[in-house]
């Protein structure tokens, strides 16, 4: 078949009309810039004989720190019933939650979701947003997180930040000629192989590394829109229609969304990188100036005579002998010499530190959040009240952060809803009404209990801060040397992570119990022994008085007769 005889599908059509958004809006082409500028790669394109690309990348550490600011804490999901009427309801309900509760933290420790919170809040500081595609494995039957680029999600209204308002969204994955095969063998559909073309379109792939493939492979296009109240979904390539109008039976888009930053009318905000690169570019060139100055007249520079040398090699000899030919009255000075180094104005230094420091601290990533204090000169508590000044402006980026995984638990808990293989079953406790026992059966959660249940989703946060856990742990030892509690309760109430070494601590307790039980073993056994003597003494006084009165029985006796 010939190519220009194929048709391309209506999704494809709708995909190049985003595409061309897209590039307008230069989405692709920043995307690709500020991964360059965190990574280092901040001389693109420059290529130099005599020098090299010198550069001072605080772009990096300020998204670091910033980055290490709102996820240096340990977040957990929360499922709690609200507007819950009827006390019987109210029960079944909070059995559901705390179901429902360890559903997610089995979830949260499989998909490895701390380090995919880090990963989500560093591409948020460096591109904008970070994007949550969730799928659901029927097999563990369980939600499945997916991070997604910026570049390959497009959305139906590109002004709006709630995804749940959104018209429609566009995925986009690149897919082999194998894959989209296999898709379409799975749906039974035929084909014709020469339907499946193969783009090379890679120029759009977020990151310079992407662009480059070993295999050829074509974009698949997923849309994802609402109908009637659930969620629906079809997917295609270029020329190929895989799936048609599917009912996902969702509720929710599933797909949650973090802003670093919002912007008005822009549904995806604003990152932390692209306002420092005039900053960052700056500075390099100054850096650049002042190195190259620095090798053109820092350093004293040979001027010689060449016709007037017998041998040009023994300039450059060290503690060689400048032998000139016959030049009469000429004097050695006019023949060869040496020029002074030169001075630089110490202008372009302050300013190139001037960038370096303001940028940090305007971007509040200035020595107090950075972790140049001296933890010994200050306590814990003055530490913490400085960086939680410091860390102010973050709030917004925290709550956004929560926000994002309070949006992920609510599309978890959607699918389970609706996906779950056997339902969700919870223990229930049975009563007799005429023996009055009580025993616990295994009950599904009925569907009009799921429908009704309006759940109250919370994201807790535990602080686990490096002055977090001094100044908590300077608390209890205050407690312990004031005599508020006891050793053993010092070491109980300690972190497994603790600075102080709980391991090692649990073992001296241990040590003295065990030292402790063999003194109370000794009292024991000495006790017992002391009770056995005086035992003895009891039984030979007894034996002395039997003895006595039989004495006496005898004296009587003999003086009777």
């Amino acid at each position: 078949m010939d190519i220009k005889e194929l048709k391309e599908t209506d999704i494809w059509i709708l995909y190049r009309k985003h595409l061309d958004f897209m590039n307008l809006r230069h989405i692709f082409a920043d995307t690709d810039l500020n991964n360059r500028m965190y990574n280092g790669d901040q001389w693109e394109g420059l290529k130099l004989k005599d020098a090299e690309k010198i550069q001072h990348n605080f772009i990096k550490q300020i998204v670091k720190q910033k980055v290490s600011n709102i996820t240096s804490n340990l977040f957990a999901v929360n499922y709690s019933p609200e507007n819950i009427e009827s006390p019987e309801f109210f029960e079944l309900a909070s059995k559901t939650c705390d179901l429902l509760n360890k559903k997610a933290s089995k979830v949260w420790d499989k998909d490895f979701m701390d380090k995919k919170v880090k990963k989500w809040a560093k591409q948020a500081a460096i591109n904008d947003e970070s994007i949550n595609y969730v799928t659901y494995d029927f097999d563990n039957d369980m939600p499945i997180n997916e991070i997604i680029s910026k570049n390959d999600i497009m959305y139906g209204n590109e002004n709006e930040e709630e995804i749940q308002l959104q018209p429609y969204i566009l995925l986009r994955q690149r897919k082999t000629i194998i894959e989209i095969q296999q898709m379409m063998e799975k749906e039974g559909l035929t084909f014709d192989i020469n339907e499946i073309v193969t783009d090379n379109d890679t120029s759009t792939t977020a990151g310079d590394s992407a662009k480059d493939e070993v295999e050829e492979k074509v974009w698949l296009i997923t849309k994802l829109y609402r109908e009637k109240g659930t969620i629906h979904f079809s997917q295609s390539t270029q020329y190929i229609t895989i799936k048609e109008d599917r009912d996902t039976g969702l509720t929710l888009y599933p797909i949650a969304h973090f802003n670093w930053e919002d912007q008005e009318g822009n549904a995806r905000g604003v990152g932390e990188v692209r306002n420092l690169i005039p900053n960052q570019l700056e500075t390099n060139k100054i850096a650049m100036r002042r190195a190259i100055t620095s090798k053109s007249i820092s350093y004293p520079q040979k001027v010689v005579n060449i016709d007037a040398i017998q041998d040009l090699s023994s300039v450059n000899k060290i503690g060689g002998v400048v032998k000139f030919k016959d030049m009469g009255a000429t004097k050695a000075s006019d023949v060869f010499m040496i020029t002074q180094p030169g001075q630089m104005g110490p202008d372009s230094e302050k300013l190139e530190n001037e960038l370096i420091t303001l940028s940090r601290d305007l971007n509040n990533a200035g020595d107090a959040t950075t972790g140049n204090i001296n933890p010994e000169s200050a306590s814990g508590r003055a530490i913490l009240a400085v960086q939680n000044a410091q860390n102010q402006p973050l709030s917004d980026q925290l709550v956004g952060l929560k926000s994002f995984l309070e949006d992920t638990a609510r599309i978890w808990f959607d699918m389970w809803k609706t996906y779950a293989n056997k339902g969700l079953i919870i223990e229930v406790e049975n009563k007799n009404s005429i023996t009055g026992e009580s025993n616990m059966e295994l009950q599904q959660v009925p569907n009009y209990i799921l429908e009704a249940l309006e759940t109250s989703v919370k994201v807790d946060i535990t602080p686990k801060g490096a002055f977090d856990k001094y100044a908590q742990e300077l608390s209890l030892e205050n407690m312990f040397t004031q005599g508020k509690i006891t050793f053993e309760e010092y070491v109980d109430s300690l972190d497994p992570d603790s600075v102080m070494p709980k391991p090692k601590l649990e073992k001296i307790m241990k040590k003295r119990q065990e030292a402790q039980k063999q003194i109370d073993m000794l009292e024991q056994q000495a006790q017992v022994m002391k009770n056995q003597a005086q035992m003895q003494m009891n039984n030979q006084n007894e034996i002395e008085g039997i003895a006595q009165q039989g004495n006496q029985l005898m004296a009587q006796a003999m003086q009777n007769s």
